[in-house]
């Protein structure tokens, strides 16, 4: 299984199966009052916030007034990076509203201290140009933040506007073939502006024996040990994902789908006749 829906319960919610190696995700929600306490074992954790603010401690280190977006549609995230065998707590004051949080995990032997990642530190690009233009934004890559150590994880979001495509031409991160390519696995956890909307994702290997279109949901998440994938917003609405990824190494090297690579090739010269239609 590949594509999966997440549970809304409080706890923590993780997809029924899981055929990624090294890399896994969770989703923590916790109510008003409550707390949740956990421990990393064996994996580094990015604690992603999605919508509400909580008090985190991590490994005898306290983040106070982490979050405070309403969605996952309103600004930039806060993120805490917790290492390997870390011991955690999540607690959401009484006053406070729900908290959700996406937990992006890989295996690790080490990692830095626990930090916390703010909304000033989170790089936003637009991508793309025409119908397949979307924002990007970096939460955890490589050479950031400056001076800590991560074993594996890289993290970011997307936002992909209505009808467009992102993540096009289709890619992947299936072999190691430095500098044009680098083998990690990836996960990617939908939401949906409005509540109700839908968005689709493909994801195709070259041999065909993976081949699907799934219809992405508010709490949808596509697991990606290997294959090209792209996203695309049906129209009237917006599709975020939350994607991360994990390999031997940090470095991020994607293969254009060779069928379609020559759509990229083609933005230069987009970019260009618009300049010269003003």
């Amino acid at each position: 299984m590949h594509f999966d829906q997440i549970s809304a319960e409080p706890g923590l919610n993780v997809p029924s199966e899981n055929p990624c190696r090294l890399l896994s995700f969770a989703k923590l929600s916790i109510t008003p009052g409550e707390q949740y306490e956990g421990n990393t074992g064996g994996r580094e954790a990015l604690l992603v916030t999605l919508r509400g603010e909580a008090t985190v401690r991590a490994c005898g280190v306290e983040f106070a007034e982490v979050g405070g977006r309403r969605s996952v549609f309103d600004g930039k995230p806060h993120a805490v990076y917790l290492p390997p065998e870390c011991a955690y707590e999540v607690s959401v004051a009484g006053r406070d509203g729900p908290f959700e949080a996406g937990v992006p995990m890989a295996v690790a032997e080490d990692g830095s201290a626990p930090f916390l990642i703010g909304p000033e530190d989170v790089r936003s690009s637009k991508r793309g140009i025409s119908n397949f233009t979307y924002e990007d934004r970096e939460i955890l890559v490589r050479g950031q933040p400056h001076g800590r150590r991560v074993s594996r994880l890289i993290v970011g979001e997307t936002y992909t506007p209505s009808g467009n495509w992102s993540g096009y031409p289709p890619h992947r991160h299936e072999a190691d073939d430095p500098p044009n390519e680098a083998a990690m696995e990836e996960i990617n956890y939908y939401r949906v502006s409005p509540e109700d909307g839908w968005g689709l994702a493909k994801h195709y290997t070259d041999a065909g024996d993976i081949d699907s279109v799934h219809t992405v949901r508010d709490d949808s998440v596509l697991m990606i040990p290997r294959g090209y994938h792209t996203v695309v917003s049906a129209p009237g609405c917006v599709t975020y994902y939350l994607w991360f990824l994990a390999g031997e190494t940090r470095t991020q090297a994607a293969r254009l789908d060779p069928r379609s690579q020559w759509v990229s090739r083609a933005i230069p010269m987009i970019q260009n006749a618009k300049e010269n239609l003003r």
